[in-house]
């Protein structure tokens, strides 16, 4: 068993991003910025958004946060993110969800400029993946791909199973392992039998928030296995979907939670921030 650790490289793609803003800025006068809206109080999205903001700083990324009330009208937010499209010292405009029961989380993601969509969320960039096309990717599924890269594993031809159907982590997962030409399952709440589907993956990707979802039974021999789920325990504990310490033993890769996604979806959120200044500013296409 060998540990799929994001950790590391996570801080070796921050690496390369500051080097490379610091050169962008060299070559234009120009630092690649990113904009938070944090709306509301919820306590884990003032988390991110800080852990965010923390890592902007080390890659040379400018940023800002707007943060707005709780009981902020739609129409103020969209105005918001309209002046921010417009702004050119903007190249990316982060949403930071969920967002009170009021507003519409789809016509707000929906205002975002598609070139400045750096969490790849927009309907225009969902649609270019699943084609197969270049444009700005989830940066979740994306730092996966990225961490399968690092260690080697082809998706090729393997047998994929993805657990969790949402629009920002399951459903890009398998357009990206499709795309990879693995042949892939998805699954979700309603699936019938999930042990029948997850014994058949060569690689098993589970995102859906339970813990202790996945049980060695539930993994063949030699699998490679993605956690993404973050679960706190009742003694406040970070873990995962995946029951780690029984299916380690079984799999042949795994990625620890915390320290195996978490880390590369921010990495891959500055990496996207860069890409995004470095195709305004130089016409370098992604």
């Amino acid at each position: 068993m060998e540990i799929l650790d994001g950790k590391l490289l996570a801080a070796k793609i921050r690496e390369n991003v500051a080097a490379d803003a610091q050169e962008l800025k060299q070559k234009t006068g120009t630092v690649p910025g990113l904009a938070v809206l944090l709306i509301g109080n919820d306590p884990a999205s003032h988390v991110y958004v800080n852990m965010k903001k923390k890592a902007c700083e080390t890659a040379k990324i400018y940023s800002i946060v707007h943060e707005m009330p709780e009981d902020i009208s739609q129409d103020a937010i969209i105005d918001t993110i309209t002046m921010m499209n417009s702004n050119p010292n903007i190249d990316g405009i982060l949403v930071q969800v969920p967002l009170p029961p009021h507003i519409d989380e789809v016509a707000i993601l929906e205002a975002i400029a598609p070139h400045k969509d750096v969490d790849g969320f927009h309907p225009y960039n969902i649609g270019r993946l699943v084609a197969g096309l270049d444009g700005f990717v989830p940066c979740t599924p994306l730092g996966v791909m990225k961490l399968l890269e690092a260690y080697d594993i082809d998706p090729k031809g393997k047998n994929a199973v993805v657990v969790g159907a949402s629009n920002i982590v399951g459903k890009p997962m398998a357009s990206l392992l499709l795309n990879a030409h693995a042949t892939v399952d998805i699954c979700h709440i309603y699936t019938d039998d999930l042990k029948a589907h997850t014994l058949k993956a060569d690689i098993l990707v589970v995102g859906v928030g339970k813990m202790n979802l996945i049980t060695e039974d539930m993994v063949k021999p030699d699998a490679i296995v993605i956690d993404i789920g973050v679960n706190r325990t009742s003694e406040g504990k970070l873990v995962g979907d995946v029951d780690f310490d029984a299916v380690s033993a079984k799999s042949s890769f795994i990625t620890p939670s915390p320290g195996g996604v978490g880390p590369m979806t921010i990495a891959m959120l500055l990496q996207n921030t860069l890409d995004s200044a470095k195709k305004r500013h130089l016409n370098i296409e992604k």
